[in-house]
């Protein structure tokens, strides 16, 4: 076991977990973003119904992130990965038996999964990279999910291209996924990880620092947006396109790109993350977003969309990691649990992005306005999480 812990190099883990969250999130989560044209095409669902299996995914996933808080830190974290990476797989080969009650219980375990699979992938390379000591190596495992997405897109597109149906691409996701989980299977070795130790009975845990006054309420609150500000277009984006552009191969080549820029932007942050504070990097990478979201209802071109998936797509990740490192900061006795909270903050926001889609839908006349109004509050609730990072930078320097 001693050489085996020898021979699992940094870059071999960290290489694993993004593995980990690109089967998690870019299979389990957003293969589905892909997808979606395609069974509207074909008629297995309809536009409200893909909202729903949205929300229900991202139900799943606020549930998922609500378990994380109360998985005590002794369990661990690598076999709870693998046992995401089992569910994942299958719950995205069952998607092609066409059924929509099946589809809503598939889309809720797959949300449940990445949450937890996001958390303890993050803990567990966090963990490794720590002891031997190359902790700031860390946010390049969050490239998994970034290339996660560019690789399910660029898979799906070829799909389409070669007139797979709705059943054939989940299948081959699935495979994908399959092939995977077999590459990473042996690096996440729970054997091999090392665990805090069980709290005796009666003992008391240690106490965190107080945070003061507002500063963690607000702290959530402006993850949450960020949740909520992202998701119309981590969700729509293939069919926001063909609403507002003539046809053309490039319809379906926007949510690679906005992945590649996502990868990019879990690179780069690790490049800048020393510049500056965790805070106003976050204010920046909110303004950012912001103007992608927004760019496509001002600018509905091919160059004003291929700008707006980079702009959207290069924070991405990047808040991701920046909110869970000021965590770790916030809560350095219990950041599982309060990454958990962060990440169940996330999801309520990603649950509202699908109704108000929906509702917005239900008062206009065409499908272009209506994206266009979902996308225009989406950049503006962005924009006020760039405010609230902004009041506490000035509230609670330090």
């Amino acid at each position: 076991m001693e050489m085996q812990r020898r021979e699992t190099g940094g870059l071999a883990i960290v290489v694993a977990a993004a593995a980990c969250l690109a089967i998690a999130m870019g299979i389990g989560r957003f293969s589905y973003t892909s997808i979606l044209p395609l069974m509207i095409s074909e008629k297995a669902l309809d536009l409200g119904f893909g909202g729903t299996l949205a929300s229900v995914n991202y139900a799943g996933y606020l549930v998922g992130a609500l378990g994380c808080m109360w998985i005590p830190n002794h369990h661990s974290s690598a076999r709870l990965v693998r046992w995401g990476l089992v569910l994942t797989v299958l719950a995205t080969a069952a998607m092609v038996i066409a059924d929509w009650r099946l589809w809503l219980g598939l889309r809720f375990v797959s949300g449940v999964v990445s949450a937890v699979a996001l958390v303890h992938a993050a803990r567990w390379c966090m963990g490794a990279l720590s002891r031997r000591g190359q902790g700031a190596f860390g946010s390049a495992m969050f490239m998994g999910v970034g290339l996660g997405i560019a690789v399910s897109g660029l898979v799906a597109t070829g799909m389409i291209a070669a007139h797979w149906n709705w059943r054939a691409a989940w299948s081959g996701f699935a495979v994908v996924g399959l092939a995977l989980t077999a590459l990473v299977w042996r690096i996440v070795d729970p054997k091999a990880e090392v665990t805090a130790a069980p709290r005796p009975k009666g003992s008391v845990p240690s106490a965190a620092a107080p945070v003061a006054g507002l500063q963690l309420p607000v702290f959530i609150l402006a993850y949450g947006i960020a949740g909520f500000g992202y998701i119309i277009t981590a969700t729509y984006l293939p069919v926001i396109a063909r609403a507002a552009l003539p046809p053309s191969v490039w319809l379906d080549l926007f949510w690679p790109i906005y992945g590649v820029a996502a990868a990019a932007g879990s690179l780069l942050v690790t490049r800048i993350a020393g510049l500056g504070s965790p805070r106003a990097l976050l204010v920046g990478c909110h303004l950012m977003q912001g103007a992608g979201v927004a760019l496509a209802t001002v600018w509905p071109s091919l160059p004003g969309f291929v700008l707006g998936s980079v702009l959207a797509g290069l924070p991405f990740t990047a808040i991701n990691f920046l909110a869970m490192d000021d965590a770790h900061r916030l809560q350095p006795h219990r950041p599982a649990q309060f990454i958990g909270l962060l990440t169940a903050a996330f999801a309520i926001g990603q649950i509202l992005g699908p109704p108000l889609v929906q509702l917005v839908m239900h008062h206009t006349t065409d499908m272009n306005t209506g994206f266009d109004i979902s996308l225009r509050i989406a950049a503006g609730t962005l924009w006020i999480g760039a405010g609230l990072y902004l009041f506490l930078m000035r509230r609670y320097p330090g």
